[in-house]
C-alpha cells in the first residue's frame, strides 16, 4: 500500500504536548557520538531531535569526547560511557536511540549496537552503523525489531542489500524492509520509506538544497525525536522526511546542515493545533 508522506495520516498523528505534559512524557532520546574529532554528526542529530519535540536529549560519548561536546551543547545533555555494556545499562530507560553518525567503522560500533538492541528503545541506525555490517548483513538484521529504522543512502543500501541495489527505489525499499523486518528509509531526491507490513511512501518534496554534508545526520535525529515521542516508526520517518525537506526548501540557497534544526519550529508551527500556534 503506497501512502503519500504529505497525506493527513501522519499529520494527524504528530505528537503535541498538552497542558499537563512534562519533559519525560515528551520522550527521551539518546544519540551515540563518535570520537573526539568526529562529534559534529551527533550534535546535529541531537539538536534536531530536541527541536522536533523530544523532551530530554542526551549525547553518549567516550570520556575523551566529553570536553568537546560539553563546550558546544546546552539543552542537550552529555554523558560518558565506558564500553558497550555500560552504554546499554545507561540507556535502559530511553525511548529512542540514534546510532551511526560518525560513529566509526570499528567493532565498537557493532558492540554498541548489540548492547542497544537489548534496551527495547527504538533504534535509528544510520551511516557508519550501517556500513560496518558490509558483508555480514544478517548480523545486523538479527538485532532489529519491526519498529527500528534503517536510514541508508544509495551507497549504504548497496552494501546491505547488493542484490536489490539496481531495483526501482520503491521496490528496493519495500523488499529491504521485509528482509530486515524493520522500517527502511532509502534517501534520495525521492526518498522512499517502507515498513515490514507493506506500507510504502515516496516523499514528494525533495530539494537539491539538502545535498550537503550533515543533512542526513539531522534527518536521523528528527526520526529519533519523533519515535521518542512514541510516534509509529513508519509515520515518524515519513513525517521527518517531509519536514526536513520543507525546512530546506524554505531556506533555499546557502543551506548548511547546521541551519536545519533551527528551521524545524517554523515548519511545525504551521502544522500545530490552533491553541498551540504562536500568537
Amino acid at each position: 500500500m503506497t501512502v503519500p508522506p504529505d497525506s493527513g495520516d501522519w499529520k494527524d498523528r504528530l505528537p503535541w504536548p498538552t497542558s499537563d505534559t512534562h519533559k519525560h512524557m515528551r520522550g527521551r532520546l539518546a544519540v551515540v557520538s563518535g570520537p573526539a574529532h568526529r562529534t559534529g554528526a551527533a550534535r546535529l542529530a541531537a539538536r534536531a531531535g530536541l527541536r522536533i519535540g523530544a523532551g530530554l536529549v542526551r549525547v553518549m560519548a567516550t570520556p575523551a569526547a566529553i570536553p568537546v561536546l560539553a563546550a558546544s551543547l546546552e539543552a542537550v545533555m552529555v554523558e560518558p560511557f565506558d564500553g558497550a555494556e555500560d552504554l546499554g545499562h545507561r540507556l535502559r530507560e530511553v525511548d529512542a536511540v540514534v546510532i551511526g553518525p560518525a560513529a566509526g567503522l570499528g567493532e565498537e560500533t557493532v558492540s554498541n549496537l548489540r548492547a542497544l538492541a537489548t534496551t527495547g528503545a527504538v533504534l535509528v541506525v544510520d551511516a557508519d552503523a550501517l556500513s560496518v555490517f558490509d558483508g555480514r548483513q544478517e548480523d545486523l538484521f538479527a538485532l532489529l525489531d519491526r519498529d527500528d529504522v534503517l536510514t541508508p543512502h544509495r551507497g549504504e543500501f548497496a552494501r546491505l542489500f547488493p542484490d536489490l541495489a539496481d531495483l526501482p527505489s520503491t521496490d528496493a525499499a519495500g523488499q529491504a524492509s521485509a528482509r530486515a523486518d524493520s522500517v527502511v528509509l532509502l534517501k534520495g531526491h525521492e526518498t522512499v520509506i517502507a515498513a515490514p507490513d507493506g506500507r510504502v511512501a515516496v516523499n514528494p518534496n525533495g530539494t537539491p538544497w539538502l545535498a550537503t554534508a550533515g543533512t542526513g545526520d539531522v534527518l536521523a535525529g528528527m526520526i529519533g525525536g519523533l519515535a521518542a515521542q512514541h510516534m509509529d516508526s513508519f509515520d515518524a520517518a515519513c513525517a521527518a522526511a517531509w519536514i526536513h525537506a520543507e525546512a530546506a526548501r524554505r531556506f533555499g540557497p546557502g543551506l548548511i546542515a547546521e541551519d536545519l534544526p533551527d528551521l524545524i519550529p517554523d515548519v511545525l508551527a504551521g502544522m500545530a493545533p490552533k491553541d498551540l500556534r504562536p500568537s
